[in-house]
């Protein structure tokens, strides 16, 4: 699917993450320093960031959006739209968007929901967000962006355990009639589903107890189905398929040849696949972001965490022209073209311990 949006910019992105840090390169633990190594050298990834249990997702990007409308000057009653992205959802129901709201402050007139995709559920979040911006009276959103992949991962999984970390982005939109048009392009594939999953959980395979009590069989093909199952094969076949026709794609919708480009950031899988992205849609080095070394692969985080980390300045004088791409669990894909800047800088902070949780009875 093709969309031009119209009269929405980028105003500002902050980002949260835990102290908490871990790195399998420092403490190989269930692999070889000489295995650990290789996978740093092919992954890109040193260390994550990983979120202590008492808190959750939606902390990291309550945390994330208070310090961006305290940088942003914009009062919270101002917000009239939020999206929450994010596949670790607080509770079953309600909507975690309805509990942000109350706590962030906005106003009960703001529209208010939760979209459940991953890894390229930024660029969603972004259009979404934009386009009900476009269809109302509404003139600034939030589009908070988190995920807890590290809570999936099976302790004995050699293939996951070094590559996902914790992270929640805030990212600020507000209409600007003035504002050039950005342009995007969407796809999804479901056959891909099964190749990134976590089986149990939903309704489809619940983990809430039945009234017979399970086997222990029962109980550990549960415990086994509530983590990530990853096909990495899979994945690299698709992302070479698939994304460089997105790149092109997205540069005929917005009638712009690659080297117009000041930057291309693409949700951070790892950077084996990154550069293979890279070289296959010709795109120069210096304009493409990798960014795996210090927080690794953080799902619907991962672009605007990309551009806290190593863009900070990037925007601050001048306007840039960027890509900003998602692709992965789904199969599920977009990319946006859009003018950033000047927008005051991108940052990172860190969400502590005792940080009050999301609560469910709220004031």
């Amino acid at each position: 699917m093709e969309a031009v949006i119209k009269s929405v910019k980028i105003a500002g992105m902050q980002a949260a993450v835990p102290p908490h840090r871990h790195s399998y390169v420092e403490t190989p633990e269930i692999f070889t320093q000489e295995e650990a190594d290789k996978i740093y050298a092919s992954t890109g990834i040193h260390s994550r960031r990983i979120l202590p249990p008492h808190l959750c997702a939606s902390d990291m990007c309550i945390a994330a959006a208070e310090v961006l409308l305290q940088r942003l000057n914009w009062s919270p009653e101002s917000v009239d739209v939020l999206i929450y992205v994010s596949q670790d959802a607080d509770y079953a129901l309600p909507s975690t968007a309805c509990l942000i709201q109350n706590r962030l402050g906005l106003p009960t007139s703001s529209a208010c929901l939760d979209v459940s995709l991953g890894c390229s559920g930024f660029v969603y979040g972004t259009w979404i967000a934009s386009q009900l911006l476009n269809s109302s009276n509404g003139k600034r959103a939030l589009v908070l962006c988190g995920d807890t992949s590290s809570r999936h991962l099976l302790p004995e999984d050699r293939g996951t355990l070094p590559l996902f970390g914790d992270a929640g982005v805030a990212t600020a939109l507000e209409y600007d009639e003035n504002w050039p048009n950005s342009y995007a392009i969407f796809g999804t594939d479901g056959t891909g589903g099964q190749h990134i999953a976590v089986k149990a959980g939903g309704r489809r395979n619940p983990t809430i107890p039945e009234l017979t009590p399970r086997s222990e069989e029962e109980e550990k093909r549960l415990y086994n189905d509530s983590r990530l199952y990853l096909n990495g094969a899979a994945v690299f076949s698709f992302t070479l398929k698939v994304v460089p026709q997105l790149v092109k794609d997205t540069l005929r919708l917005a009638n712009l040849i690659v080297d117009e480009l000041d930057m291309v950031v693409m949700h951070q899988a790892n950077q084996f696949i990154l550069e293979h992205l890279r070289k296959k849609s010709k795109i120069q080095g210096d304009k493409y972001l990798i960014d795996m070394k210090d927080f690794g692969n953080t799902s619907s985080a991962s672009v605007p965490l990309a551009i806290c980390h190593k863009l900070q300045h990037f925007f601050d004088n001048q306007t840039k022209k960027v890509m900003l791409g998602g692709f992965g669990v789904g199969w599920s894909w977009g990319a946006i073209i859009t003018d950033i800047g000047p927008i005051v800088s991108p940052e990172i902070i860190e969400i502590e311990d005792d940080f009050e949780p999301l609560s469910l009875v709220q004031q």
